[in-house]
C-alpha cells in the first residue's frame, strides 16, 4: 500500500509558475505509475499528466501540453509537476495518484491510491 501526500500548491498570478510534489510513504514507489489529476469547483476530475514507474513514458492532457512537465525521483519517492505559464483555468485542487505497473495515462479507474489534494489558484 502506498500513501501519497501532495504539496506545493498556492496562489500564483497568471503567467507564473508552481511546482507540485507528491511524496510517497510505505510501499515500493518505484513500482507505481503516477498520475496528476485536478478538479475545479462544479467540474469533474480531469487527467493532467502521468508518468510510468521508471519515468520512460509520460502523458499530458492537451490543455497543459507544453506548459507542464512531470518528473519523478524514485530514490526520493517523490513525483513532481512543474507548472509554467499558468492560466486562471488551471485553478483547481490537484491530486496525485498511483497505479502499480500502470501506463500513467488518464484512466482514473486504474489508480488505486490517491493523495488528499493541494489547492492551486491562478489569479488573472
Amino acid at each position: 500500500q502506498v500513501q501519497l501526500v501532495e504539496s506545493g500548491g498556492g496562489l500564483v498570478q497568471a503567467g507564473g509558475s508552481l511546482r507540485l510534489s507528491c511524496a510517497a510513504s510505505r510501499g515500493a514507489f518505484s513500482y507505481y505509475a503516477v498520475g496528476w489529476f485536478r478538479q475545479a469547483p462544479g467540474k469533474e476530475r480531469e487527467f493532467v499528466s502521468g508518468i510510468t514507474e521508471g519515468g520512460g513514458s509520460t502523458h499530458y492532457s492537451d490543455s497543459v501540453k507544453g506548459r507542464f512537465t512531470i518528473s519523478r525521483d524514485n530514490a526520493r519517492k517523490t513525483a513532481y509537476l512543474q507548472m509554467n505559464s499558468m492560466k486562471p483555468e488551471d485553478t483547481a485542487v490537484y491530486y496525485c495518484a498511483a497505479d502499480k505497473f500502470g501506463a500513467g495515462n488518464g484512466n482514473v479507474d486504474a489508480y488505486d491510491y490517491w493523495g488528499q489534494g493541494t489547492q492551486v489558484t491562478v489569479s488573472s
